[in-house]
């Protein structure tokens, strides 16, 4: 199954971050006909004031129906069905009463909801150069592992920060996960020393396919100062090994998973029955 990792340099304006995505999901598709597109975290508005925020910010309908949703929403819904494509729709922003959520949607090729998740873990820190980031001031976290069926796999939810808590990639995996979403903006600090670590630790040690769409380049925050992405998107096999990457600039990486090989790296080195501790 060919899936592509589009990576993006999105700025706080939602309608001009949807003409990015459409160029480059295009493009995706007529280079590589990927049967999964998957997008970055906040690729719909990243950076930006409170006010920003919450205006490009969308209520979301329950999941599974018909009812029309915002602009991202209905994005992802139209390409998922104008392609015949699964789409993975990287995060956005849900409105849910006075805070956010971090959400990941996920759309078969009928354009149907069929994946939803709320990034469990924020990212409250401070980066090796002083920067401090509090997601938690607008965002609140979920509480659910998720996990969606597409082409007869079990494929897994995660977002950006959640790569570091290992206990997450362990539960989806014991929830069947043979794949693993990590959509991400990671910061250009954190990502030049642990964004592929850490991506190819969470394939190793869940022996699953790693699929980590990220933002890329330069956008703003509430007071104006530039805030850097590292990019980098990658797809990892069940061994741990590279074999799709995008390098600096927008574009996409697109690579062939194949389930033999998950099989064959669970069989050999079968690390969940040995598994001692929780």
């Amino acid at each position: 199954m060919r899936i592509s990792a589009i990576q993006m340099n999105p700025g706080a304006e939602k309608r001009q971050n949807i003409a990015q995505a459409r160029d480059l999901i295009q493009g995706a598709l007529a280079d590589g006909r990927p049967r999964i597109i998957a997008l970055p975290e906040m690729w719909s508005c990243l950076g930006g004031d409170r006010e920003t925020k919450f205006r490009e910010a969308e209520a979301l309908p329950p999941p599974g129906s018909n009812e029309t949703g915002g602009e991202a929403y209905e994005f992802l819904r139209e390409v998922a069905r104008g392609n015949g494509i699964h789409v993975h729709g990287g995060s956005i922003a849900e409105r849910a009463g006075d805070r956010l959520y971090n959400t990941t949607l996920v759309f078969d090729p009928d354009g149907t909801e069929i994946g939803r998740y709320r990034k469990i873990h924020l990212f409250d820190i401070v980066t090796p150069d002083g920067l401090g980031y509090r997601e938690s001031a607008v965002f609140k976290g979920g509480e659910a592992i998720a996990t969606f069926q597409a082409h007869g796999l079990t494929l897994g939810l995660s977002i950006c920060y959640d790569i570091r808590f290992p206990e997450l990639f362990l539960a989806l995996r014991r929830a069947g996960a043979e794949v693993i979403f990590v959509p991400a903006a990671f910061t250009l600090q954190t990502g030049r020393d642990h964004w592929e670590v850490l991506l190819r630790a969470r394939a190793i040690e869940t022996q699953s396919w790693i699929v980590a769409p990220a933002c890329w380049g330069r956008h703003f925050d509430a007071s104006g100062e530039a805030r850097m992405t590292y990019g980098h998107s990658l797809i990892c096999d069940p061994w741990g090994l590279v074999i799709a990457r995008a390098s600096d600039g927008i574009g996409w990486a697109t690579a062939r998973t194949d389930r033999a090989v998950t099989e064959r790296v669970r069989r050999d080195m079968p690390v969940l029955e040995h598994r001692k501790l929780a």
